[in-house]
């Protein structure tokens, strides 16, 4: 088992915990569809860098027996 020969310091830890830090969604706003969506991610109606990349098919509402 392994077991530390002497406690951290105060700075070690603060060292360590130096990138536990949440960071921000940064946001942007899409040339053509103008939509908001995040940074290097498609919007919602598949748009990417103004470009359609996905072809969503609408639901069908019928009824399958």
């Amino acid at each position: 088992m392994a077991v530390q020969k002497s406690k951290p310091s105060r700075s070690k830890r603060g060292m360590r915990r130096s990138h536990d830090h949440v960071l921000e969604k940064k946001i942007s706003i899409d040339n053509t569809s103008k939509e908001i969506h995040i940074r290097h991610h498609i919007t919602e109606k598949g748009y990417y860098k103004g470009k359609k990349t996905f072809l969503f098919q609408k639901k069908s509402t019928k009824i399958i027996k």
